[in-house]
């Protein structure tokens, strides 16, 4: 075969493959419904890949957006402590692209936040047993609503939720390490398996492999980190994957509630506590939210998950569209 007719197929290769890949699926599985932008951004995905596969390597925010009738607003928060209810993603989402662009495997410790940078990294408590783990944000979601993350099936294992589908939880973004893995990102660095080095909560760089890359990474603090150790793990289809490390915190039993509504005015939180009043318990509780007073209309406490979607589902179709699930 002559140089030119080599070189001739090889390039049809490379254009066909550039077709194929522009195939594949973009949308995110956490959050297939539709989503609509806000005038004057872009698709999250489109925006920042056009229709190529972005890289591992990728920090990311994405536009303003909303889901079933409800505007979510991504933004840096590098110190988001929040409670709520937790779901886990089911089966069959093995191989799907996530909204940063990775592909999902049920056995990463990964999750899905509406707002939170990609990557980050948040510590995310079951406040029913104690069980507490690392995972990394990596996609958008949930989108049911009254849920704040969806974790990946190996997390939902390891926190003890599987059974159940949902629990209640803390979640509370790690500060310096997840500033950490914006530096990383913006540099074009693979944080895939990064949460499996939260060890004990002490940083260190993993010896790994399969399709985790950061054992070579040079740290972009000028802290020395600890000595490089083995990371124990398990071999799974060709790919190792480190036995993450589960803790167990100090809990005392929070509440399941409905609410409806918050104002900074008082009177506006007591007129819509009298319109609620034929449902049950209703009452205003007050807040100081970052120096600023709130008052917060609160249903409840509700005995179950199921009974706290049922009502909140009734709030809403009321007209109280703003209404959501809160964990106290």
């Amino acid at each position: 075969m002559s140089q030119n007719k080599f070189r001739m197929l090889r390039s049809f290769a490379a254009v066909a493959m550039l077709f194929l890949l522009s195939g594949c699926s973009e949308i995110n599985y956490a959050s297939h419904l539709v989503k609509e932008v806000l005038p004057g951004h872009s698709s999250d995905e489109a925006s920042y890949y056009g229709t190529r596969p972005p890289p591992q390597g990728t920090f990311k925010v994405g536009s303003p957006y909303r889901v079933d009738g409800q505007w979510y607003y991504p933004r840096e928060q590098y110190n988001l402590v929040e409670t709520g209810l937790a779901s886990w993603y089911g089966p069959g989402f093995d191989g799907h692209r996530t909204a940063s662009g990775e592909i999902y495997h049920s056995n990463e410790l990964t999750a899905a936040h509406r707002t939170l940078q990609m990557p980050s990294l948040v510590r995310v408590t079951n406040l029913d047993n104690g069980r507490s783990i690392v995972v990394r944000v990596n996609d958008r979601g949930p989108f049911r609503r009254g849920r704040v993350m969806d974790v990946s099936s190996r997390a939902a294992d390891l926190l003890g939720m599987k059974g159940a589908g949902t629990a209640k939880v803390r979640l509370q973004v790690l500060t310096e390490e997840s500033m950490r893995l914006t530096e990383l990102a913006k540099s074009g660095v693979n944080t895939r398996g990064y949460e499996m080095a939260m060890m004990k909560g002490q940083e260190r760089t993993p010896v790994i492999q399969g399709p985790y890359e950061v054992a070579s990474v040079e740290p972009v603090s000028q802290q020395p980190l600890p000595p490089v150790v083995p990371v124990p793990g398990h071999m799974s289809q060709g790919t190792f994957y480190p036995d993450p490390v589960v803790t167990h915190e100090q809990v005392t039993p929070a509440n399941i509630y409905v609410q409806a509504g918050a104002f900074t005015v008082e009177d506006n939180a007591e007129r819509l506590r009298d319109e609620l009043r034929g449902y049950r318990s209703t009452r205003v509780v007050q807040a100081v939210i970052n120096g600023q007073q709130y008052y917060r209309v609160r249903l409840g406490p509700v005995a179950s998950v199921d009974e706290a979607d049922r009502l909140l589902d009734r709030v809403v179709r009321d007209g109280h569209d703003k209404a959501i699930i809160v964990v106290e």
